[in-house]
């Protein structure tokens, strides 16, 4: 029963997509729908956080948009993603960067690695 699971699932799965890690600043451009018309929409922020695996894998994206944080929860394997590009990575040292909810500014930056 769960190879046919799995089976199914591996079909599912993108193989498009970069090497996603927390700390990233990413570009998502989501396909919207209004009304009969279809247009993409650019999501901007850093990834405080990676969920799952497999099919069902997301990712968080946090950015900050006049001065009101805004997070938004992807699924990594949708076909409404069109495209994700790795703007920069930072170095973290945490698989979860909540603690970006309670800071601003200067203090919300992360460090970028090489």
């Amino acid at each position: 029963m769960n190879k046919l699971i799995e089976k199914l699932e591996a079909r599912a799965l993108r193989n498009d997509l970069p090497d996603l890690r927390v700390g990233d600043s990413v570009r998502v451009q989501v396909k919207i729908v209004e009304g009969d018309k279809e247009r993409l929409q650019v999501f901007e922020g850093v990834v405080i956080r990676l969920n799952g695996g497999a099919s069902r894998a997301s990712f968080t994206v946090r950015k900050i948009s006049f001065g009101v944080g805004v997070e938004r929860i992807f699924p990594l394997h949708s076909s409404r993603i069109e495209k994700i590009q790795v703007v920069s990575r930072a170095r973290v040292r945490r698989a979860r960067l909540y603690y970006l909810r309670k800071q601003s500014g200067r203090a919300a930056r992360l460090t970028a690695s090489t």
